[in-house]
């Protein structure tokens, strides 16, 4: 059954009312984020993406319900591969630990816009050929094959193009002024490094949705199931972030459980 139009507009205004909620609560202020609040913060978040699948089974019946779980549970293993990229990311830009929250929220509203993007694109494609679906399997079979076969060591952000024209084209200030993108100095208007991780994150982004759109396009072609599997499978990754970041040597399988699961 197709989902009321309220409804539509009740997941894409959710977007915003839960980023903020995210901001005010989680992570406020300059400072560093305990483990502890992560992983409680976390739990707040799975609890609300399965409390979401009541509300599909009580409004949408049960097979509703039953796609979006499963969808939900696809997108949820798949983007934790983008918290190590994340880490990556930081760890290369020396990203301050104070300025890491804010930063995330960007990275996890960005992923939210390009996956957003890409289910409109797979809908559309699906709706105007059925046969697409077997193009999105053999795209995932390959990315199952690539990840399987990757050491983890391939992720370079210093290879990123955007980042090459950021260095080339745009002034840059070489210290991070707080969670300031851009800053006036000398009555020039120069970015600072945080511009640079903006963009190397979004790029990623746009990596990440075309792996893992595919996939949960091979459990429903329902794209209101697909948004609200993917808005609360990313919007929780922020709090997880601070959760595994300090057990990334524990992962040394993460690319083979992947694997697995496309």
């Amino acid at each position: 059954m197709e989902p009321p139009l309220w409804a539509w507009i009740a997941l894409i205004l959710a977007v915003p009312v839960l980023a903020s909620i995210d901001l005010l609560v989680f992570g406020r202020g300059q400072k560093e984020v305990a483990v502890r609040t992560a992983a409680l913060w976390s739990a707040c978040w799975i609890a609300l993406g399965l409390s979401f699948a009541v509300l599909m089974g009580l409004t949408q019946g049960s097979t509703a319900a039953g796609e979006y779980l499963s969808g939900y549970l696809i997108e949820w293993s798949l983007s934790i591969d983008n918290l190590f990229v994340f880490a990556v990311i930081f760890g290369y830009f020396a990203v301050p630990k104070e300025t890491q929250p804010r930063v995330l929220m960007y990275g996890v509203l960005g992923a939210l816009v390009f996956r957003g993007l890409f289910i409109a694109i797979g809908a559309a494609a699906l709706g105007a050929a059925r046969w697409v679906i077997y193009i999105f399997g053999a795209f995932l079979v390959f990315t199952a094959y690539r990840l399987a076969r990757s050491t983890g060591d391939h992720v370079d952000p210093g290879r990123n193009k955007l980042l090459l024209l950021v260095n080339r084209f745009v002034p840059s200030t070489k210290g991070y002024h707080g969670n300031r993108v851009f800053i006036r100095e000398g009555g020039h208007r120069l970015a600072t490094p945080l511009l640079a991780v903006l963009l190397v994150i979004a790029s990623t982004d746009v990596v990440f949705a075309i792996d893992s759109i595919p996939a949960i396009f091979a459990v429903t072609d329902e794209a209101f199931i697909v948004l609200a599997a993917n808005v609360f499978a990313v919007m929780g990754l922020r709090a997880m972030y601070f959760v595994i970041v300090g057990m990334l040597t524990r992962f040394q399988y993460l690319n083979y459980g992947l694997a697995v699961v496309l």
